[in-house]
């Protein structure tokens, strides 16, 4: 799966721009209003679309993601160009006026394999707290129902700080409710807005995660998956070795899911302005769309080189024996330290390597 993941991204995060209409608290990318006159034009977002699929099938899938995606004047131009290329394309809208009815019908009509919705808080004061506007959470609620309606897949993302991490069954009892296929803990990274909030601990993650990896995997309930916490691949291993899994759990049936993906590393981002990055987390950019071959900077670049070789890990994560599975979080290891590869500051696993002989 490696080798496969160095030629070539499985997800292609696209911000197409980053204005938004919310004030989200958490925002990594502190999206504004208005739309930054350096944005990607259409042309050359056509351009990038082209370059992804020329990599051949299986071909990345492809996210549309801000800002709000909605705020883009050829946001189904770009979608029709990219299924015209055989690239499968999600979108991420915010929750705003602009997700209307009408504009799921669209998404659904143009194609649109899945979109996300986000849901931080089991009540409206919660949720609308983070999101800096009232109204997002029955507006979030209100486009799911739609969204079932039309047989539109969404994911539900759920941000995972320390002002969420009580809130999260009653968030997994109402994501359940919603029908979503998939429920994303997004762990807290503290860049953007994010610096505002507090994550949660290492030991919190790791109670947070066990219990992720223990709620069933049957109908009526969501695929539970992670965003910047890969220690759930661990964990997950952890039940089922040693026989604490139940049969019709996570740990069971999707230990192996998204195995070693993680910034930089069969994932990639692009920002509006044509950066191209391990992730939205980490915005560090290895090139730019404008003059480079995008697949040519994530094959080549040595900053997608470094993340991809997990010997290369400093610290914890590089004596870690689940390295290859899991690596940390490469964004968490630079906001903490200014070096992506070092340990994941929030996973409290110690590798069998550095412990000490009884």
């Amino acid at each position: 799966m490696s080798a496969f993941m160095h030629e070539r991204p499985l997800r292609v995060y696209w911000e197409v721009t980053r204005a938004c209409d919310l004030a989200c608290r958490h925002c990594r990318a502190t999206a504004v209003p208005s739309a930054d006159p350096r944005e990607l034009s259409t042309s050359e977002g056509t351009s990038l679309l082209a370059q992804l699929a020329a990599v051949g099938p299986p071909f990345p899938h492809v996210v549309l993601t801000g800002g709000d995606p909605l705020k883009r004047a050829d946001l189904f131009e770009l979608i029709a160009a990219g299924r015209a290329l055989g690239l499968g394309m999600s979108v991420a809208p915010s929750a705003t006026p602009l997700l209307t009815s009408a504009a799921l019908r669209s998404l659904h009509a143009a194609g649109v394999e899945a979109i996300s919705l986000s849901l931080d808080g089991s009540s409206p004061i919660r949720h609308d707290c983070l999101r800096g506007i009232d109204g997002t959470f029955e507006r979030t609620l209100a486009a799911a129902a739609i969204a079932r309606e039309i047989g539109l897949p969404f994911q539900v993302n759920t941000l995972v700080c320390a002002g969420t991490e009580d809130d999260l069954p009653g968030i997994y009892d109402e994501v359940a409710a919603l029908g979503a296929a998939r429920w994303s803990l997004f762990f807290l990274v503290s860049v953007g807005r994010g610096h505002e909030l507090q994550p949660v601990t290492p030991s919190q993650a790791e109670a947070i995660l066990s219990w992720a990896a223990a709620l069933p995997v049957e109908p009526g309930h969501p695929v539970v998956t992670t965003t910047e916490a890969p220690q759930f691949r661990r964990i997950a291993l952890q039940q089922q070795r040693e026989g604490r899994a139940a049969p019709d759990s996570m740990a069971a049936r999707g230990h192996s899911h998204a195995a070693g993906i993680r910034d930089g590393n069969g994932i990639l981002f692009i920002s509006h302005v044509g950066d191209v990055c391990p992730s939205g987390f980490m915005e560090v950019p290895a090139g730019n769309v404008r003059g480079e071959d995008v697949l040519e900077i994530y094959r080549t670049a040595p900053l997608f080189r470094m993340l991809r070789d997990v010997d290369a890990f400093t610290g914890r994560c590089g004596a870690c024996e689940y390295r290859a599975v899991c690596g940390g979080s490469r964004a968490r290891a630079y906001a903490t330290t200014g070096n992506p590869l070092s340990e994941d500051p929030l996973c409290m696993h110690t590798p069998r390597a550095l412990k000490r002989p009884a």
